[in-house]
């Protein structure tokens, strides 16, 4: 059996997968963030390999305000950037949104003048899910 990388918070949800995808793009903006990319990889899957694949979602979200701090600290936090959340059909049912733990993110550079925006991007990112989790 293979053990899951915990790489951030997720929640399950019992609703259809375009209901999730609008609720997590909804509660990302009450928090601040915004969806810069969207990469369909059902869709990229099917054109680039011709293979079916569940559908499954990146959102990369941005807050302006702490991508701008952690940018103006290390330049190179930028490869770490956005954050990312998905969207995917469980295979249980219902839909799973992960977003990525920035606090995990940027452990990694080990640069500690990042963990006061890391900390507050993983508060704002956790009422995201307690939100998708409320409604």
């Amino acid at each position: 059996m293979t053990q899951m990388v915990d790489y951030g918070m997720r929640t399950h949800l019992d609703v259809p997968y375009e209901t999730a995808v609008e609720r997590i793009t909804v509660a990302l903006k009450a928090e601040g963030f915004g969806v810069l990319t969207t990469i369909d990889v059902k869709a990229t899957m099917k054109q680039k390999l011709d293979v079916e694949f569940k559908r499954y979602v990146i959102l990369g979200a941005c807050n302006p305000p702490l991508a701008y701090r952690a940018l103006t600290t290390e330049a190179e936090v930028g490869l770490l950037l956005p954050c990312n959340v998905i969207v995917y059909d469980a295979e249980e049912g219902g839909t799973v949104v992960s977003i990525v733990d920035p606090i995990v993110m940027l452990s990694a550079g080990l640069n500690p003048a990042l963990n006061s925006v890391a900390e507050e991007a993983a508060a704002r990112l956790r009422r995201v899910l307690a939100a998708l989790d409320a409604a």
